[in-house]
């Protein structure tokens, strides 16, 4: 691989296939570069994974190394600086290649391809891969991989079509063409219900993806149906075009463009529609991944993956390529129709378990076993299902001699130490204990409760709980860890939010060890909030609203939201003239002769506070809009200004802030961004409350 340490799409299926070959044989991932203590992406603990060249800031034995700066004689130039090919990559792959002791080496890029052909021996069996499709490579990368294939035992597709347009450029060569899909394991979240009216899309913001035409088909929708809701996850040199274009529909209340997310199963369960709109596809992992949450698809019929994943009016729908109506009239018919997508969910994830990496590593097996190689399984017997267990095959002699030598080895080698009487040996369970390696996964239950279940394989000793504690803060508070009934299951510790009382802040969660005090802060597996996005708030005081997440350095943690009173900010819609806030209240109620405002007040001594009537819709319901005029007239001379926004609900009350707070999202204002109009601009702080900026004018 060119770099294991990063989280794309052929990384997930080589780190997935890989886990399924390691439950048979001996995997290893060579990768070119390393520039991460840790891969980001899951991996089995039996896949050995070691790298040729170490550019890690400030730790990489490489990083300064002459001929990282000089050009790769082999790799074409648009390949080379894309994969970061050089002269140190030529001569470390090259060695590494000479000397392995594999029986088989796949390439997975253009770039690898090429070395394998070059310096590949015939020691092994060289089988390269295409990710992508046959004619969308630069001419000088699909000249110089042309050449590599012919060299190369077998090449791979991800698509039966691709393989097909690789067999047809290819005619009479021995190497072997076929197609074999990525690998996608099948989900561990909670699958989603399909009530959520959520829209989900997830891939790089790259041209490639058509983004732009999911965002011109959403006003479609968004006019049809607003209260549905469309959130893109990813990152990529197309986010400001989409801002920009978001900005430009006023599609600000109903796309969210959500950044990057791993893993992104969690995010798939909470939508109950996928939208994949891109020009091409190669395979679609994103597709596979979605229908594996219980989620429909709807992806425009581009070459070559979706077809070939999707049975249209099925398991999810295709429409016409590069037409944002069709993709409009596709995501409708689904958001209309509630029987019809709850079917097509349920056939979804049946439809998605042929792509399991256990049945793409037994593929993989028939390959090196049509190719001569040895497998170390028995071929499958005639009429076997695909997939269906192999028995294994003869063990060969010379390994039936070296297990046998080692039978009688090992016991003279251990028969050298003393053994440790039990007296000694209980002394010292006694004084040593198991380190605690606390991981942990968290869900939403139907009641609004987060049940975190701690994975039991970390855990020893006795009298065990699970404790949540405010940063800063340091006091933490205890909720019980339950041993698993059967003894194998997870242990399990539930935050009742009728009951506890968190106060506002983020919260970290730990495990502690009643036996000596151990303590151990807990790792996230999968933070599932598909519970939290059509959850409602528990009615009266106070209001209390907890989004567990995985912090950046991978830890369980908890942002809490505790407050007498609080004004929800449900919808903000900037009109020509002012600026509407739609809202609901918790902890309190409006009566008829409430009088209730609005007030906006200043951060600044310079600028005046603005204040504009309430209209009341029912107890809890309320509308109010700011104008942009009185704003701009109250702001302090040509300072920037910011307002925090607050409701009044009778002259004589305290205010309540106006924020948004119910929903799985933590950090509001990464997510829900408002463009400038008229000089006024609103946003979410980093506490999620509403507040409105007149900034100061260019040259001020």
């Amino acid at each position: 691989m060119q770099n294991a340490y990063g989280i794309g799409g052929t990384i997930r299926s080589t780190f997935n296939v890989a886990g399924a070959l390691a439950a048979r044989h001996d995997v290893e991932i060579v990768s070119i570069h390393r520039t991460g203590g840790t891969p980001k992406l899951p991996l089995h603990r039996k896949v050995k994974l070691v790298h040729l060249i170490d550019t890690r800031a400030e730790t990489g034995a490489d990083r300064d190394n002459g001929l990282l700066q000089q050009d790769s004689t082999l790799i074409p130039p648009v390949e080379a600086k894309g994969a970061q090919f050089s002269a140190l990559t030529d001569k470390r792959v090259a060695e590494h290649l000479a000397r392995t002791d594999a029986d088989v080496v796949i390439a997975t890029r253009p770039g690898l391809v090429m070395y394998l052909a070059e310096f590949g021996t015939d020691r092994y069996l060289k089988i390269g891969q295409e990710h992508r499709i046959y004619g969308t490579h630069e001419p000088n990368i699909r000249a110089a991989q042309d050449r590599a294939i012919p060299r190369l035992d077998a090449h791979t597709a991800v698509s039966e079509a691709d393989a097909a347009t690789h067999r047809e450029h290819f005619p009479g060569v021995k190497t072997k063409l076929i197609a074999l899909p990525n690998g996608v394991p099948p989900s561990e979240v909670e699958p989603s219900d399909g009530n959520a009216k959520l829209v989900v899309a997830a891939g790089r913001l790259i041209p490639v993806k058509r983004y732009d035409l999911l965002v011109k088909a959403w006003a479609t929708v968004a006019a049809t149906r607003p209260d549905w809701k469309l959130r893109i996850y990813g990152r990529g040199p197309q986010q400001a075009k989409l801002r920009e274009q978001i900005d430009k529909l006023g599609l600000n209340e109903h796309v969210r463009l959500m950044g990057p997310h791993s893993p992104i199963e969690t995010e798939w369960a909470k939508g109950s529609i996928a939208a994949v709109t891109s020009r091409e596809e190669s395979f679609g992992m994103t597709i596979v991944e979605a229908m594996n949450c219980g989620v429909p698809v709807v992806a425009t019929d581009c070459p070559h993956g979706p077809g070939e994943i999707i049975s249209d009016g099925k398991d999810g729908l295709l429409v016409t390529n590069l037409d944002s109506d069709a993709i409009a009239k596709g995501l409708l018919k689904l958001i209309e129709d509630d029987e019809l997508r709850h079917a097509m969910g349920k056939a979804a994830r049946i439809s998605a378990e042929r792509y399991q990496p256990d049945a793409i590593a037994r593929a993989y097996e028939d390959l090196i076993e049509s190719l001569g190689g040895d497998t170390g399984t028995a071929p499958a017997p005639a009429g076997s299902a695909p997939g269906e267990p192999r028995k294994p095959a003869p063990v060969p002699l010379s390994k039936v001699l070296r297990r046998t030598a080692g039978k009688l080895i090992r016991p003279l080698r251990r028969s050298v130490a003393k053994p440790a009487t039990p007296t000694v040996k209980a002394a010292i369970k006694e004084i040593v204990r198991k380190p605690l390696r606390c991981t942990a996964s968290c869900r939403v239950d139907t009641d609004g409760n987060i049940v975190v279940s701690v994975d039991r394989k970390g855990l020893s000793g006795e009298k065990l709980s699970l404790t949540v504690t405010r940063r800063k803060e340091g006091k933490p508070i205890s909720v019980p860890l339950k041993a698993p009934a059967d003894g194998k299951g997870a242990y399990t510790a539930v935050l009742d939010r009728r009951e506890l009382r968190l106060g506002e802040g983020r919260w970290d969660f730990h495990v502690v060890r009643g036996d000596d005090g151990a303590r151990r802060r807990v790792v996230s597996h999968l933070a599932e909030g598909r519970g939290l996005v059509e959850l409602e708030p528990l009615p009266g005081s106070p209001f209390t609203w907890w989004v567990a997440y995985p912090t950046v350095d991978g830890f369980l943690a908890l942002r809490a939201w505790n407050r007498k009173q609080h004004a929800e900010a449900r919808t903000v819609r900037q009109g020509n003239n002012a600026l509407t806030v739609e809202g609901t209240l918790h902890g309190a109620q409006f009566t008829a002769d409430s009088k209730p405002a609005v007030v906006a007040t200043p951060r600044i001594e310079a600028a005046s506070t603005v204040t504009a009537e309430v209209t009341v819709v029912n107890e809890t319901a309320f509308t109010f809009s700011l104008s942009y005029a009185d704003l701009r007239h109250a702001r302090g001379g040509d300072e920037n200004t910011v307002w925090d926004l607050a409701l009044r609900p009778a002259p004589d009350a305290e205010p309540i802030r106006v924020a948004r707070l119910v929903g799985d999202i933590v950090d509001r204002n990464k997510t829900d961004i408002y463009p400038v109009i008229d000089g006024i601009k609103p946003y979410l702080t980093v506490n999620s409350d509403l507040a409105v900026n007149c900034p100061a004018p260019e040259g001020a």
